[in-house]
Parts: C-alpha cells; structure tokens; sequence
C-alpha cells in the first residue's frame, strides 16, 4: 500500500532584490523574474517543481509589497491571497515567520501541517531527483520533532556558502577558501536554506529563540499591524535566528544540480563557450579577447584584446567588471543609488 504523503504546504520566499545581476536585475523586475535561465522565470521553475507535492491552494509566497503585483501576475494560477508582500524587508527570518501563519490561516482547525520554505531563485536541473529528496525529508520532518533541511553535496569547495554537518546538524558561516575545502573533505554539505518542519515545531523555535518573531509566527496580522510589527524588528536571517541556535537539526542530502545562481558567474556554468571561453547573448562582437561574459539587451558589445570581463548593456545601464569581483556586485549597486 502506498504511503499517504503528510499535509504538506509550500512556501516560496521571495523578497530578494538579486543585487549580483545588476543591470539584468533591477528593483523593479530582480533575479527571480528574470528569464535567463532557462526559458521560464526562476520563481516559476521554483512553483512548477513543487506542484508534486503541494496543491496550488497550499502554495503561499512571501513577498515584498513592492513586488507583490509582478509576483502575483508571474504566478497567477496561485490565489491573491497566498502571495504575501512584507511591508518591508527584514531578512528571511520575519519571512518565514509570516510564511508559517499564513500557511496556517488555511489549514483545518488541530492540523499541525508540515510546511516547507524554499527560495524563489535558485536553480534545480534535475527536479525529479529534487521531488524525491524533499519527499524525504516532508516525511522525515512529519514524523519528528525537529527542523529538516536539504544540504546539497558540494562539487567545488566554495566559499560563497554556508555549511552544514550532515552528522550533527551545526550550521557554520561562509568560509574561507582553504576552510571550504577541509569541510568538503569532511563532507560538509552546501546550507541551500531549503527548512521543512511541522508548523508547531516552526512556532517553539521561535518562542525559544526568537522570541520578538513569535507572534508573527503565531496568528495573521491587520496590514496596519503587521506594518507596526516590522517596523520594529531587526534585521536578520533564519540561519543567525533560529538554525544556529538548534541542536536537534536533521539534514537530507541532496544532488540534483542545486546552483543558487548568485553572480554572473552562473553564466560560465550554465552557458555554451567560444573558443576562446567567452561566453556571449545577444549582439556581441568580440576580436582578441578571452573568457568574457557579454550579455547584450540593447546596444551591441565589441570587444578587442581583453579577458575576464563581465560586460551587460540593458536600455538603461552598462556594466563592467572584472570576472574575480562580481561578488562585489553589492558594492557598485550601493553607489549606483
């Protein structure tokens, strides 16, 4: 007899503003809308892979109320009302608070259903592997008192990410390069920020270690309210809040191409080369030149005896850096402003 999969309801965080891939990524339209990846937006990839799992009523988003109409456009087949805009940023520990009350405003009266959060713009190539890993752990967190995470198998040792052991649970922060390669040695996970746990076990972390999120965490607020409410938080990640501080952490490996696409060196990855390792989209003409990303939405690009440069021209801006600096993206947008 088949096993009957746990209540499982699903929510997509996405309030990012996808910084790293300006100019691609504005304000106004960030990475999670952008069609670059494939011929389907990032947060609509993310919505079609957990279809499997959750029906569209049990699908929520958690969102900024700056984008809560491009988000609700993007994922119309989801009701307005599981799309929710935060009335400002305060980091994904507010987020999933507010995402684990409003997946409960829907559930029946006693339900305690497992609820799932994932982030709206990362890239999975292999979604049939990723059902059945996180088929995994919604089982695996309905039967158990703790907080499951999905850590992915490292294939390089990057230190652009944070890390779990798979033995004990411990989340430990971005490392240094070197650091990087001892956890992969010892066989660290890659931290994805994929959390799944039963929405009483959301509710008592909070209480026990984030207390000023509690009751955002518990019931549904006014807009007046919670624009009250989060006026009053502080910045600052599920990770720093709540994962670091548990010590019952389950963790379900995961390899199906998990990649958080986090600067313009996705497009190395996941784009065809040159023979020369550039990497080109649209209008480019590039002569001498070696191991470029040009990335051309207006004007063409032309290149002349340079390496390792990002180049993006869009209708509005111009980008150029160097490849071993766009994790600074942060700082050019920062002055940008």
């Amino acid at each position: 007899m088949k096993r009957k999969a746990p209540p499982f309801k699903a929510v997509i965080l996405a309030g990012g503003s996808g910084e790293r891939f300006w100019p691609l990524s504005t304000a106004k339209r960030p990475k999670q809308f952008l069609r670059v990846f494939g011929g389907e937006s990032l947060i609509r990839q993310c919505a079609k892979r957990l279809e499997a799992l959750s029906a569209p009523e049990d699908v929520y988003v958690v969102t900024s109320k700056e984008l809560l109409k491009t988000t609700r456009r993007e994922l119309s087949e989801l009701s307005p009302e599981n799309i929710i805009g935060e009335p400002m940023r305060r980091d994904t520990a507010a987020a999933i608070a507010l995402g684990v009350s409003s997946a409960l405003s829907n559930s029946r009266a006693g339900e305690d259903p497992v609820i799932g959060f994932f982030s709206s713009d990362q890239l999975v190539m292999d979604s049939a592997c990723f059902e059945k890993t996180l088929r995994k752990a919604v089982l695996l967190a309905s039967k158990s008192s703790s907080v499951v995470t999905i850590g992915i198998r490292p294939y390089f040792p990057s230190p652009s990410f944070g890390y779990i052991n798979p033995n004990t649970g411990e989340f430990v922060e971005k490392p240094t390069p070197a650091v990087a390669a001892k956890y992969v040695k010892k066989g660290y996970l890659w931290n994805a920020g994929m959390f799944i746990a039963k929405a009483s076990v959301f509710k008592e972390a909070f209480s026990l270690y984030a207390p000023s999120l509690s009751p955002l965490s518990e019931k549904v607020l006014s807009p007046k309210s919670l624009k009250r409410f989060y006026e009053k938080l502080e910045r600052i990640s599920f990770d720093y809040a709540v994962m670091e501080k548990l010590s019952n952490v389950k963790v379900v490996p995961g390899d199906f191409g998990w990649d958080d696409v986090g600067s313009y060196g996705a497009f190395d990855r996941y784009f065809p080369h040159d023979r020369a390792g550039n990497v080109r989209e649209g209008p480019c003409t590039l002569v001498e030149s070696e191991g470029n990303i040009c990335i051309s939405r207006s004007a063409r690009i032309s290149l002349l005896g340079v390496k390792n440069l990002v180049v993006v021209t869009t209708p509005d801006a111009v980008l150029v850096v160097d490849k071993s600096r766009v994790s600074e993206m942060k700082k050019l947008v920062g002055a940008v402003k």
